[in-house]
């Protein structure tokens, strides 16, 4: 399944990707409600502090993301609720295969790595677009932190 697109993204990620893949489409569903519940918990001194969150606009249940880079290491934690599984699972694929990665490799992820993961056809566009959406903001703060940008609030 390698394609010209492979060669920005993370060894997790594409490994996550390719997991969907091999997956018959019927169960890709049973795959992402796993996700769901590896979501890594929030480190309690973000959680302690919910207006270092943002809110993901494009998901329609409440989802926020905040993302530090420490030491050269970029963390991207999320939260989603359990009544929104499917959000979840995006947010939980994105929080791990994330997490260890530097700022030039999580600015480097295809923008269209939603939808090569095998399930456009079974959750809806704008669950997608959802995703795209922590995605894109993932990488709006990794480049706020660096700098690259003045903080958006």
């Amino acid at each position: 399944m390698a394609g010209m697109t492979d060669t920005h993204l993370p060894d997790a990620l594409a490994e996550f990707r390719d997991d969907f893949l091999d997956t018959p489409e019927a169960d890709r569903l049973l795959l992402l409600l796993e996700f769901a519940d590896e979501l890594p918990d929030v480190p309690a001194e973000i959680a302690a502090h919910p207006e270092m969150y943002e809110r993901v606009a494009e998901c329609q249940s409440p989802v926020y993301i905040h993302v530090t880079v420490t030491d050269g290491v970029v963390a991207m934690h999320a939260t989603a609720p359990p009544e929104s599984p499917t959000t979840r699972g995006f947010a939980s694929i994105l929080a791990q295969g994330i997490t260890g990665l530097t700022p030039e490799e999580v600015l480097a992820i295809p923008d269209d790595y939603p939808h090569t993961i095998g399930l456009t056809k079974l959750v809806s566009a704008l669950r997608i677009g959802g995703m795209t959406g922590m995605l894109m903001r993932t990488k709006r703060q990794v480049r706020e932190r660096l700098g690259m940008l003045p903080p958006q609030r």
